[in-house]
């Protein structure tokens, strides 16, 4: 079994070949991964991956959360209980019962990303099921323990250019400075054929009252930057060190990942709001308030250190109380609520929404906001950008239709490209192969509609793949070559 070459380009032939043509531009472009979740330590400590199932099944909640609803218990897959309970150990185990249940994944981008993997990062061209789940965990724990499969070396095979890794205030960034101490190519930070692994600045866990350990959290601030984090000037103050440490760790953003888009612009309120929370006293609506404030402290910050903002709300976290009491956080239950921008974010906008040093992605997992808030924000104001559709829409179906939604309004120039939004390493190649396939797609659809000719087509292909998560998130500001539009092919061309 291989991957069809026409795989999501449309079904009309004159409409296939143009989104072929035009997705070959694109094959051969550096990955930029502006935002994601892999592990640092995966990079600077290079060990060989674990086993199959510990590398693919037991850290994916996009996998376990579908063998969830099916029945299966957290423990069984091997995820790692909240209390200590045992969970599975024995990692072929764990590979047998995922694959005995693969059929559940027919049709979803799980399966596109891990058929691609499989088949163009190990070699697999067969269907995982029951009768096969012994023969692919032989094969891929044999290339596991190869050099050329760890993860500076698929770095390289892959053609990143820059994977972004996503750390909290209170997080060590001793793995990016071990990486920067390795030798260099080209003058830059470690990445072989020099591409580079850069940080982004998370403080979701220091900025919700209600997140348990939160006092505790602060008080850790105060102990790594030596300010006083029992005021709130001290807070900030902290706040802003660590900014600072980050950007020499290669930040170029940061990432918010607040329950809804509200900000509010009262610096003495927040001061008062943060001094209760210490004291925990806070009252009804007051813990959903300190994110909102702090919303726009970090723009005002953004502004000063030039980091690009990315927000991402309407998460209710921890929907699945039974998950999270027995397996804790980011294990799969999660779930997507309607969020609303246009009022909620614009005090932060009429601060900073057209000030020349600061930049802001809107993020959504509410797919009625699209065209409604996030286009027209982003083409009214000079500092908005619609980022891409990600996790429960990071879908072909889902890509289509912010295309669709998005473009209309917002045109392609204020949005900010694609991100992958994964810890899985090995299926970063597969993501941006299924973007850049339905951007190939849609365009062709504008090329066969006679809306914009095959070679503009060709160059907003580059810039979305490309030029445009490069710039938007900042990540110009480290030297690159770029690429230059391939040449198109000589295969014959529809009339």
């Amino acid at each position: 079994m291989g991957l069809h070459p026409d795989r999501l380009f449309p079904a009309d032939e004159r409409t296939r070949l143009i989104a072929r043509e035009i997705h070959q531009r694109t094959t051969d472009l550096p990955l930029v991964s502006p935002h994601g979740h892999v592990d640092p330590r995966l990079m600077s400590e290079n060990r060989p991956f674990p086993d199959p199932a510990r590398l693919f099944v037991v850290p994916d909640h996009y996998l376990t959360r579908m063998l969830f609803s099916q029945g299966a218990t957290p423990g069984e897959l091997g995820v790692p209980s909240a209390e200590g309970e045992p969970s599975e150990v024995d990692g072929r185990t764990i590979w047998r019962r995922f694959a005995e249940h693969y059929h559940l994944f027919r049709g979803t981008p799980s399966k596109l990303w891990l058929d691609h993997t499989f088949a163009e990062v190990f070699g697999i061209y067969k269907e995982l099921g029951a009768d096969t789940a012994d023969e692919f965990y032989d094969h891929l724990s044999a290339r596991l323990a190869e050099p050329a499969y760890r993860p500076r070396a698929l770095f390289d095979r892959f053609n990143i250019e820059v994977l972004a890794t996503t750390e909290s205030p209170i997080d060590s960034l001793e793995p990016h400075a071990a990486l920067a101490a390795l030798p260099a190519a080209g003058g830059r930070r470690w990445g072989g054929k020099g591409g580079k692994v850069v940080t982004t600045f998370r403080p979701d866990n220091l900025v919700e009252p209600d997140w348990p350990g939160w006092r505790d959290r602060v008080a850790k601030l105060g102990e790594i930057t030596g300010e006083d984090t029992t005021a709130f000037d001290g807070f900030l103050a902290a706040l802003r060190a660590r900014r600072q440490d980050f950007i020499a760790a290669g930040a170029t953003c940061s990432d918010h990942g607040n329950r809804t888009a509200m900000a509010l612009d009262d610096p003495k309120l927040a001061a008062e709001i943060f001094q209760k929370a210490l004291a925990g006293d806070l009252e009804g609506e007051e813990h959903r308030l300190f994110p909102a404030l702090m919303l726009v402290e970090f723009a005002r910050m953004s502004v000063e250190d030039g980091l690009v903002m990315q927000l991402h709300p309407g998460s209710e976290r921890n929907h699945n109380q039974w998950l999270y009491e027995g397996w804790g956080r980011d294990v799969g239950g999660d779930i997507p609520a309607a969020t609303e921008y246009t009022r909620s974010i614009k005090p932060l906008l009429d601060a900073f929404g057209n000030h020349p040093r600061f930049r802001i992605v809107l993020y959504t997992l509410d797919e009625t906001v699209f065209s409604r808030e996030i286009a027209p924000l982003a083409g009214g104001y000079s500092a908005v950008f619609a980022g891409a559709p990600w996790w429960f829409l990071d879908s072909p179906e889902g890509m289509r239709r912010f295309r669709e939604t998005v473009h209309e309004t917002a045109g392609f120039y204020n949005t900010a490209g694609f991100v992958d939004d994964t810890r899985a390493f090995c299926s970063i190649p597969a993501r941006h192969d299924v973007a850049r396939r339905i951007d190939a797609s849609y365009l062709a659809r504008l090329v066969a509609e006679h809306r914009m000719t095959e070679d503009e087509a060709a160059e907003v292909a580059v810039d979305l793949a490309y030029n445009l998560p490069r710039r938007i998130y900042g990540l110009d500001r480290h030297p690159s070559p770029g690429p230059t539009v391939p040449p198109r092919s000589t295969s014959p061309q529809p009339e």
